[in-house]
């Protein structure tokens, strides 16, 4: 779950379905009882075919929830203290895991690194900013917290093969939802 809509869509399968739950957050589920293999498998199918799917095994559950963590960094959706942190502090601070640990879970789940990960999903709050057209490149680039200007332009270059002028310029609107970044 990436938004406040699957927490309803999920919300209102587990009504549905009659599974009691004391309450569900963005990425999980807070269950009031332990599911039998029957209704676990019925949730997940539902979730299926919403697009979502049922994570119940730890590393899963780490990962996704480390994605959710470099979600909110990369977006500047963290406490100003927060922002200034290196990512490798953030997530070790956050999920109380050795660093390089976490990044060779990460890498051998999803096939990329943590580092790539983030750069995606900052590359896609850049898009959804020039898309809106409301912020200068100098604004973004000061608000997502970039060094310079030219360095978010080079790091925009690498991940899309444009320019953020060129991708403004194209008329195309190229952003990604965000469980596909």
């Amino acid at each position: 779950m990436v938004c406040n809509r699957c927490v309803l869509y999920v919300e209102r399968i587990l009504k549905e379905l009659a599974i009691a739950y004391d309450k569900v957050n963005v990425g999980e589920i807070h269950l009031s009882n332990e599911l039998g293999e029957g209704k676990k498998q019925e949730l997940g199918k539902h979730l299926q075919e919403i697009g979502l799917e049922l994570i119940d095994n730890r590393l899963n559950q780490l990962i996704e929830k480390s994605k959710k963590l470099i979600l909110e960094l990369a977006r500047n959706e963290v406490s100003p203290g927060e922002k200034k942190q290196k990512l490798s502090y953030y997530l070790t601070d956050k999920l109380h895991l050795d660093y390089f640990y976490l990044s060779s879970l990460f890498s051998a789940a999803e096939g990329r690194t943590i580092e790539k990960y983030f750069i995606e999903q900052r590359t896609e709050k850049v898009k959804e900013l020039l898309v809106f057209d409301e912020l200068s490149l100098s604004e973004i680039a000061y608000q997502l917290e970039y060094s310079s200007v030219a360095h978010l332009s080079t790091q925009f270059k690498k991940t899309t093969g444009l320019t953020p002028s060129q991708f403004k310029k194209s008329g195309e609107n190229k952003l990604k939802a965000l469980d596909n970044v």
